[in-house]
C-alpha cells in the first residue's frame, strides 16, 4: 500500500469485524479485495450468506464437496488466519524486517522476577 493512500479493506491492515483478526502490520502483506466465486457468492466480505450459496440451498442430493477448493477462501479475510499456525507465519514475515531492542544472544529479562 503507497503512503497516503487509505485502505477501504481493513482498519490499520486488519479486520475489526473479527473479535481476534491478525494484524498484516509490518508483514509486507496487504489485505485483498471481496470477490465473487464460480457460483456467485461474494468471499471476503464477512457477511457469509448470499443468495446464490450452496448453505442456502442445501439438500439431501447436495454434494459437500460443492463447498470446497480455494474458490471458497479469501487470501486474507479468512477465519483461517486466527490459528496458532497461521499466526506464526504472520509473526515470522514481521520479524523477518529487523526489530531494533531485540537481543538474539542475550536474555534481558534474566533475574527481572
Amino acid at each position: 500500500m503507497k503512503k497516503g493512500k487509505k485502505d477501504k479493506f481493513s482498519l490499520d491492515e486488519s479486520l475489526p469485524h473479527q473479535k481476534h483478526a491478525p494484524s498484516w502490520k509490518g508483514t509486507g502483506m496487504t489485505m485483498k479485495e471481496p470477490f465473487i466465486n464460480d457460483y456467485g457468492v461474494v468471499i471476503g466480505d464477512s457477511n457469509y450468506n448470499s443468495e446464490h450459496s450452496p448453505l442456502n440451498k442445501w439438500s439431501d442430493g447436495t454434494d459437500p464437496a460443492i463447498m470446497s477448493g480455494e474458490q471458497w477462501v479469501h487470501q486474507t479475510n479468512d477465519i483461517g488466519w486466527n490459528t496458532p499456525e497461521n499466526r506464526k507465519l504472520l509473526e515470522e514475515k514481521r520479524e523477518a524486517k529487523g526489530d531494533l531492542f531485540r537481543h538474539p544472544d542475550k536474555d534481558v529479562s534474566y533475574s527481572s522476577d
